[in-house]
């Protein structure tokens, strides 16, 4: 059974309709990413399986969960956590203060679970009264990733996490979301970087104008000739 299984899926914005009858799946500990043109749907097939786009057909089921359309903020509540592309930290708190707010729904955060965000990036636990506004991208994206993991989640939604960093940090952030996912937290990913991002994971989507148009493990998809000449760039 799928820890995450995602069918017929229609989503989009109001009356605007972006998704059609998109299938997926996550399995418990897989690292799972979906590529595809911009404008494909990518980033809708995210915001709709935690509720920020609007579903207007099929099915979320999450752990034998319906959470088709639940209230967003009840998401995290079944063990799943997303970072958005934009607006994923609170630039005016500080680190410490971050993670706190990731944790928010416990009545009291125990101290193993900042030890663990702090154990997977170091840096912040050197930063921990430091402004995150006044962080690098790099660490920024830490701090984003740090406050989603605050509720040890089953599995961990990434948009675009490596979205605006200098070309040096890159693999440095792709090896960070390998480590998570060694640790035994599922991934589901979007990512530009598609063809790094298909030679680091397990399996992966290929969306196009909103449809499901290809799947299969990473490194075939990479390899796949037609897949490369009309998503890869050859």
């Amino acid at each position: 059974m799928s820890l995450l299984s995602v069918s017929d899926l229609d989503a989009g914005y109001g009356d605007l309709q972006i998704l059609q009858s998109i299938d997926l799946t996550v399995d418990a500990g897989e690292y799972v990413t979906i590529v595809g043109p911009n404008g494909a749907g990518k980033s809708t097939a995210m915001k709709a399986i935690c509720s920020v786009a609007d579903v207007m057909g099929g099915s979320v089921q999450f752990d034998d969960v319906d959470i088709t359309g639940v209230q967003q903020s009840d998401v995290i509540r079944h063990g799943l956590s997303y970072v958005p592309q934009n607006g994923n930290v609170f630039e005016s708190m500080t680190v410490q203060e971050n993670l706190e707010m990731g944790g928010y729904i416990l009545d009291e955060i125990p101290q193993e679970r900042f030890d663990a965000v702090y154990d997977r990036f170091p840096v912040l636990r050197e930063r921990t009264d430091q402004t995150v506004g006044t962080m690098s991208g790099g660490q920024r994206q830490m701090v984003a990733m740090g406050q989603a993991l605050m509720l040890d989640p089953q599995l961990l939604l990434l948009d675009e996490p490596s979205a605006g960093l200098a070309p040096d940090l890159v693999d440095e952030m792709f090896d960070k979301i390998d480590e998570i996912n060694d640790g035994g937290t599922a991934i589901l990913m979007v990512e530009q970087n598609a063809k790094e991002a298909l030679r680091r994971c397990d399996r992966g989507y290929v969306l196009a104008q909103g449809k499901n148009y290809h799947e299969g493990p990473g490194r075939e998809l990479l390899d796949d000739e037609q897949v490369r000449q009309d998503f890869l760039g050859g």
